[in-house]
């Protein structure tokens, strides 16, 4: 799977203005929603909320990948947002977050959820690139690194 595919440049706030992690959540639903990517922020927003509940989303090392599945979208969706101080996010190595990668898809569609999952956690195994996302500026900046990484 290539993130491009289903990342807009337009989904992703840099900086992201939300102090927690409810706030960050909602503002990359926010994103989502505007770019007309969610039927209904709400639904989107309870769904990711509701997984977060079962065990928080904070993978480690300053990245958090909240996910949830609802009928609000057609197809996977995803948005990122890079927080300038980094958020508490319940994270398993109780470490705040700065990273956070928002995925939604459809209660049906598992495949292209678990894939993107699993493409986001082998990228952010690359101490160096996810270094360099923490730096980023702007989201064109975030877009571009990323397209250059999966090129590689």
């Amino acid at each position: 799977m290539i993130l491009t595919q289903i990342l807009q440049p337009t989904c992703i706030k840099v900086p992201l203005n939300g102090k927690n992690k409810e706030d960050a959540i909602e503002e990359l639903v926010n994103c989502l929603a505007d770019n007309n990517l969610v039927t209904d922020r709400g639904d989107a927003f309870e769904a990711v909320m509701a997984r977060e509940q079962t065990r928080s989303t904070g993978i480690g090392s300053g990245i958090a990948i909240p996910h949830g599945k609802c009928s609000a979208v057609k197809e996977l969706v995803m948005a990122i947002g890079i927080a300038p101080e980094a958020i508490e996010f319940e994270s398993i190595d109780n470490k705040p977050v700065s990273i956070i990668i928002l995925l939604v898809s459809p209660p049906d569609q598992t495949g292209p959820h678990i894939q993107a999952l699993a493409r986001i956690s082998r990228l952010m195994l690359d101490t160096q690139f996810k270094n360099q996302l923490e730096k980023v500026t702007s989201p064109e900046e975030l877009y571009d690194l990323i397209s250059t990484k999966e090129s590689e």
